[in-house]
């Protein structure tokens, strides 16, 4: 099978079903936008202890999930949920465990510290940006409640990840110092 098609040559794209929506339209923006989320995910995989990158994996495999429901029209032969309660709430586990070693957070922070912090802070920027573009989506079309919960929690999930790199590796969170003035 060669990986190339054809098919979009002219600005229109599949989605699950056979249906061909514009490149241009929010549904693709926002499966794009997740597709670029989980690649920032594999490249912060590949700095993280072994315990951080085995839940990459699994959340990168959410978020394939979420492109496929997301490739799915509520007209077209196929019905797919992706991400559910139990997904969210794994996610909230781990942050709530997380909580209980990190130092009590008293500023806003600097993305950075470690390559490691760095990379999860960068793919915790992205995901807001994915979850922003879910609700331009959710204007035209009806996006499950599930899936928009689960993206602001990983967003979550990622910031205390980027602390808990830091952490382990003995390095201290940045604070902001803040210059600007009231006028």
């Amino acid at each position: 099978m060669k990986i190339y098609t054809k098919t979009g040559d002219a600005g229109t794209t599949g989605l699950f079903g056979g249906d061909r929506v514009a490149k241009t339209s929010w549904r693709i923006e926002s499966i794009g936008t997740v597709d670029e989320l989980n690649s920032f995910l594999g490249l912060a995989g590949q700095s993280v202890e072994p315990d951080l990158a085995a839940s990459i994996v699994e959340i990168q495999s959410r978020l394939f999930d979420v492109g496929a429901e997301l490739a799915t029209t509520p007209e077209g032969k196929f019905t797919l949920e992706s991400v559910h309660q139990e997904d969210i709430e794994a996610l909230e586990r781990l942050i709530d465990q997380w909580d209980e070693v990190l130092p009590l957070l008293k500023n806003f922070i600097l993305p950075g510290g470690t390559e490691a912090s760095a990379r999860l802070h960068v793919a915790r920027s992205v995901c807001r940006r994915c979850e922003r573009s879910l609700w331009r989506l959710a204007a035209e079309v009806e996006i499950r409640q599930e899936i928009m919960m689960y993206l602001n929690r990983l967003s979550d999930w990622l910031f205390a990840a980027a602390r808990l790199s830091n952490h382990r590796a003995e390095v201290a969170d940045q604070p902001w110092h803040q210059k600007t003035t009231k006028l």
